[in-house]
């Protein structure tokens, strides 16, 4: 073989790798998107149309599909020009070397002990808080238009920051790593019908941000005093103390540390099916 030959296969190969790269990258974003994943299954649904149409020669079908194809990519960027101009501004905030900071167990230990700790007192007092957490993508358009901080994260710092005569109160706290970057951050409200109509702003910031990032977001409810978190376009209500603190340790674990874990499981669970 040539190097010419050799050059050609390897331009190929890596064009494969970028298109599988893309789909990839633009799918992972799109499933934590409820709106974009709907869009996803009805493209799916058309394509399956016009297959069945084509094979069976529906005359009828055939011809609206065919229109509908031909119109409907424009008419998918006018209307849903919001979600799509999301999933761009998410891939851009995505930092593809993960977290700036990979935290060693004993600050994640740290921080979440102050964070439950802070948590704990506010829900005594029934002070209301949101407290984000980032993760892979970058909060940095949110941390813009708020009050930077940048201190060392303590259960005294948080408890003061959502007091009620604090002019930041209103607002989310948003941590990076080990520190507290900002305060009195707003975030999108999620416009899921499915959630309760008597959870108040703070939830559906918190959830609605968690549809868009794939930060951790931790509310305190003023009414109640229970305590609640959204991870993954997901909200768990009204969660006991040792619930918030085991499953924000479980988020916080680094990926790759994870990804072991479930091997060294599933090797496991191999291991004694083969001895029964």
């Amino acid at each position: 073989m040539t190097f010419e030959g050799i050059v050609e296969i390897l331009k190929k190969l890596i064009d494969v790798l970028l298109v599988w790269f893309v789909f990839y990258y633009v799918l992972k974003h799109i499933r934590k998107n409820v709106k974009m994943v709907l869009l996803l299954k009805g493209i799916i649904l058309i394509i399956i149309l016009k297959i069945v149409s084509d094979v069976l020669d529906l005359a009828t079908i055939g011809y609206v599909l065919n229109y509908l194809i031909m119109w409907g990519p424009l008419a998918l960027i006018i209307i849903f020009q919001p979600e799509i101009r999301n999933v761009l501004e998410q891939l851009g905030r995505s930092q593809l070397l993960g977290r700036h900071k990979v935290l060693t167990v004993d600050e994640r230990e740290k921080m979440v002990y102050e964070i439950t700790t802070a948590m704990e007192q506010l829900r005594k007092n029934r002070i209301g808080a949101l407290i984000v957490v980032e993760r892979d993508n970058s909060l940095h358009d949110y941390i813009e238009k708020s009050k930077k901080i940048y201190a060392e994260i303590s259960s005294d710092l948080l408890i003061s920051i959502f007091f009620p005569n604090n002019p930041l109160h209103d607002g989310g706290v948003i941590i990076q790593g080990d520190k507290i970057t900002s305060a009195g951050a707003v975030f999108p409200t999620s416009d899921n019908v499915k959630i309760s109509k008597r959870l108040g702003t703070r939830h559906r910031a918190a959830l609605g941000l968690s549809e868009e990032m794939d930060s951790i977001s931790l509310v305190v409810s003023e009414e109640t005093g229970r305590l609640s978190m959204a991870v993954d376009g997901e909200l768990f209500y009204n969660l006991t103390l040792e619930e918030v603190r085991l499953k924000l340790l479980e988020e916080l674990r680094p990926k790759k540390i994870i990804e072991e874990y479930d091997e060294e499981e599933e090797i496991h669970e191999e291991d004694v099916q083969s001895n029964n």
